[in-house]
This record gives structure tokens, C-alpha cells and sequence, in this order.
């Protein structure tokens, strides 16, 4: 059975679940350009999944799944940035890292599934 909506594939869920934990994590953080700059990185995983979903081949949706795989990166840079500057411990950077590689590697998997 072929997936029938965006909200069904799993890397989406997941990325929301991911965005969630980043912007409550940050929310407090009074730099509005760190904020700006990890919640747009976030968001963009799970948005490029939706919007390549309803692209019209595998194609397109394989490019926007790319790209939600750089947005992933661009948010682990991110995580590393904010403890190093004293936002998160060691520990919660560990977890969100392990989080987006964790959303980065489904993505991969549904990259494959796409392009055999």
C-alpha cells in the first residue's frame, strides 16, 4: 500500500517530534538571531518532506528529501553552536544529536526506497 498522505511517512513525524523538542529546548534563549536560525533549520526538515511529497515524481520528492537532509545538518550545527555557548549541557546536545541523526538516517532510507 502506497502512501496516500505526507502526514503518514514516518521521517515527517519524526521531524516534527524533532522540531517541537528544538524550539521548547530554546525557547527561552534571549538571542532572537540563534533562535531565528535554528527554528528555520528545524521547521525545514518536516516542510521539505511535505512539500516534496506532493511533487509530481519520485524525482522531485527525492530532491526535497535532500534538502531536508541539509536542513537536518544545518540544525546539528546549530546544536553544536549552542553548547558551545552555554544554551544546552552536554548531555541534552547528545540527545538532540542523536535525534537528528536519527531523522537524518530515515530520510536516507526513504531516499533509497525511492531510487533503487
Amino acid at each position: 500500500m502506497a502512501i496516500q498522505k505526507f502526514e503518514d511517512i514516518i521521517a515527517w513525524q519524526k521531524a516534527q517530534d524533532l522540531a517541537v523538542e528544538v524550539i521548547t529546548e530554546f525557547d527561552k534563549v534571549s538571542n532572537k538571531g540563534f533562535k531565528y536560525q535554528i527554528y528555520n533549520a528545524v521547521t525545514s526538515i518536516s516542510n521539505n518532506i511535505a512539500e516534496g511529497f506532493d511533487r509530481s515524481s519520485d524525482a522531485d520528492f527525492t530532491r526535497f528529501l535532500y534538502i531536508s537532509i541539509s536542513s537536518a545538518s544545518e540544525t546539528k550545527s546549530m546544536i553544536y553552536l549552542a553548547a558551545r555557548l552555554g544554551y544546552i549541557g552536554n548531555s541534552k546536545k547528545e540527545n538532540l544529536l542523536n535525534n537528528i541523526n536519527e531523522v537524518s538516517r530515515i530520510i536516507r532510507g526513504l531516499i533509497k526506497s525511492l531510487n533503487p
